[in-house]
């Protein structure tokens, strides 16, 4: 057991020390403009990425903006599970979230899908469908980025072929837009 506790530190530090720093900063830039506009940003996933994205709305919603006057507008779309349930019971679940995006989403808002594989199709159509509405579009992502990573303007990749190292690095950045944007 120490082996493999011993190995998943090191992968972990392995990939920290790989982050491209240069897309951190493109994505806070992304994200205090959409504040100063006043527009909205909206985030989701399937899975442990759907515990990020609503992680990342309770952190930035309450954590950045509790007590000042201009603040962030986040919404997590798999936070509403009525929603989720409806459209992938009467529709398809590879429409749940860009069905929600249809109802809400503004040129220049920010859409920010999260799929460690980034290769969700429900993540990437919604990521599709926010690039044809004139939205900003940031993925999350792991391994090799997938479509994801192809179809956002913007990237966050935590480049390794390992679910939970992806999945912590996600956190990770989570927190980063939180000290970045406070």
């Amino acid at each position: 057991m120490p082996a493999i506790a011993e190995n998943y530190i090191k992968q972990l530090q392995e990939t920290l020390s790989k982050i491209n720093f240069s897309e951190i900063d493109a994505v806070v830039s992304v994200l205090k403009t959409a504040k100063e506009n006043g527009n909205s940003i909206y985030i989701f996933g399937n899975g442990g990425s759907a515990s990020t994205a609503s992680h990342f709305a309770c952190d930035i919603n309450k954590g950045v903006s509790y007590g000042y006057d201009k603040r962030f507008k986040v919404i997590c779309l798999n936070d509403n599970l009525p929603t989720l349930l409806a459209y992938s019971n009467d529709v398809s679940y590879d429409v749940v979230f860009v069905e929600q995006l249809k109802n809400f989403l503004l040129p220049n808002d920010v859409v920010i899908g999260i799929s460690g594989s980034g290769n969700s199709k429900n993540v990437v159509s919604a990521i599709e469908y926010a690039n044809q509405n004139n939205a900003i579009t940031i993925g999350i992502t792991g391994y090799d980025g997938g479509m994801l990573k192809k179809n956002a303007k913007y990237s966050f990749n935590a480049a390794v072929n390992d679910m939970q190292v992806s999945e912590d690095l996600h956190m990770i950045w989570v927190h980063l837009m939180m000290k970045c944007l406070s």
